[in-house]
Formats: structure tokens, sequence, C-alpha cells
């Protein structure tokens, strides 16, 4: 027997967006670093920002009474615990998430036109600008992937690689994880042009340098570079349609030597589709962000490699969400 739903049930989840807009809006105007700095009235908070004062009050007294800012008398500020969570500098720094997430909010709420019409959802970009909205969706892999790259890569085994192709490494996360387990390879981190400042800096941060090269292109468009005997396809492969992903995969088998392995890391969902839960979510973000994206069963995985010419297809890890492992060997 399913769930028994109450009326406050119903409607809880439907207000359930009032705080994710509170603390989104918040995290657009970067108003948790400012008050971080030192308490600030409305009024000084708001000429800083350059926001409308009344609006500014109602949203400070919002974010106090949801707990993320204190405050004492006229004056705000930001907890010493929520600053280590929602500043640049914090320890626990998920502000290029939060801000990914208002991207995203915008999406979803269009998700009723994009059901009747099947087609994505209209692309906003944040008060903050495109520039930015794709900075914070970089750091929101990192965000995602930093806590548990190295440990996945500990389950896998490691792999062992003399060279990595990491399609769509962003700014390379898991291609850093994976030269720590193997010290005396190398990678390549293919993606495109206005990321590539981003990996190149965070390769720099982990003493890298010399280990990896930078290749920037577009793998749906640019032949992806040659000579590697291991690729990692981390988050990409939900973004695509099927036809697009055995494109891909063609791609990636043409770049592999002989011998060589994919490792693809995603949602892997079951033959019914609506489980893991997370998965089935995510396949909503698919729909309301791309064109034919998703998410996939193992059973479609298999078959898209295998027509690509990949053998010896296995699931490694099957995970709750993002962190399953499919992995195929090219002959």
């Amino acid at each position: 027997m399913g769930r028994q739903w109450s009326p406050d049930d119903v409607l809880g989840m439907a207000r359930s967006y009032q705080s994710a807009c509170v603390l989104t809006a918040a995290a657009d105007l970067d108003v948790f670093s400012v008050l971080s700095s030192g308490e600030r009235t409305a009024s000084s908070l708001a000429s800083e920002l350059g926001t409308d004062l009344r609006a500014t009050a109602v949203l400070l007294d919002a974010l106090a009474a949801m707990g993320l800012l204190e405050k004492r008398g006229s004056k705000y500020s930001t907890p010493s615990d929520v600053a280590e969570i929602l500043t640049a500098t914090g320890s626990q720094n998920v502000l290029p998430m939060v801000r990914h997430q208002a991207n995203c909010l915008r999406r979803w709420v269009q998700l009723p036109q994009v059901v009747q019409s099947g087609k994505p959802a209209q692309r906003t970009p944040s008060l903050r600008g495109e520039a930015a909205d794709q900075a914070a969706f970089i750091g929101a892999m990192h965000t995602v992937s930093g806590p548990i790259a190295e440990k996945l890569v500990a389950q896998l085994g490691p792999p062992r690689f003399h060279h990595l192709l990491d399609v769509g490494g962003a700014s390379g996360t898991w291609t850093i994880a994976f030269l720590r387990a193997m010290p005396d390879a190398t990678a390549t981190i293919f993606d495109l042009p206005d990321v590539i400042p981003l990996a190149r800096k965070r390769i720099a941060d982990a003493g890298m340098t010399e280990r990896v090269t930078l290749s920037a292109g577009d793998f749906y468009i640019d032949p992806l570079p040659i000579g590697a005997d291991f690729a990692w396809l981390g988050a990409i492969a939900h973004q695509n349609s099927r036809e697009q992903n055995r494109e891909l995969y063609a791609k990636i088998h043409k770049a592999l030597v002989d011998n060589g392995t994919l490792m693809i890391r995603d949602a892997v969902m079951d033959d019914d589709r609506t489980a893991p839960p997370t998965g089935a979510m995510f396949a909503i973000n698919m729909l309301v962000a791309t064109a034919g994206g998703g998410t996939y069963t193992f059973d479609e995985y298999h078959e898209d490699l295998h027509t690509t010419g990949f053998k010896d297809i296995k699931l490694l890890i099957h995970d709750e969400f993002m962190n399953s492992v499919v992995r195929a060997n090219k002959p």
C-alpha cells in the first residue's frame, strides 16, 4: 500500500517553493557574503546592493524568520555557521549550487508549458548574468563531486591507466581524483572554451599543471583528442538524448586506443523508471532544461554502447542518484 496522503501533506508540498525562493534570491544578491563582513540595517544593505529598500527589508525579515540571518534591533548579520556554507570563502561553501538551483527553479516553474509543448523551458539569466550562471553551474558540479570523487575512485579500484580523457571534465574535480590515485598517469580535460580557465585554476591549485592538458572544444561538434587508454564521462549522458549519446560514445570509441576503457558516471534507472526516486526527479530537470535529455536504464546504456562498438559492458556501481558507474571496453 502506498503513502497515505493528507490535505496538509499536499499543501505543505505545494508551498515548499517559498523557502527555496527566499534562499536563492539571497544567494543571487550575495546577501550572506555582505552581512558576514558586519551587521547592516536594511537601508544600508539596500544602498550597498542597489536594491529597493522595502523589498530588501521584507527579504531580510524572511531570512531571519528562517534562521538564515540574525536580527538585533534594526540590524542584520549572517551567523557564522551559515557563513561557512553560503559565502564564497566558507569552509563548506555550497553557494554555487544554491545559485545553480535558482537557475533550475526558473525553468521548473515552466513545467506545465514544457509538458504541453514537449519543448524545454525558456532560459532566463539570473541578475548576475549568463557568465556568472555558467560559473555557478561549474562550481555546483564541484560542490556535488568534490566530497565523493576520491572515495568513488577508490571504490573503482582505481582503474589502471596511462592517460585519461575526461570528456566534459568541467573544472577538473574527477581528473584530480584519478591522478591522485595514479601518480604516474597524465590526463586531458576536454570542455567548452569558457570552462577551460576554471579548469586551469583548479588544476594549478592542485599542483597538477604539468600532468594535465586542457583542450577546448564542443563534443557535439568537434572530434575528441585521441590516444587515451581511459575515458571518463561524468554526469554528461543525462543531458543527451540516446541518439546524441550514441554519437558521443562513437567519438569516444574512436579517441581511445585499442583495449581502452570508458566509464560513465550517471544515474541508472530501474526498468520501471520510478526508482531511484532521485533519478525520476532528475529526469524532470532534464525535461525542462534540454531538448532530449533524461535518465536511462542499464539496458539502454548497454544497447547504445554495444551499438557503437563497445564490449564487456557492466554496471560496476548502482547508486541512488548520480554515482552509478557503467564500464565498457574497446576491443
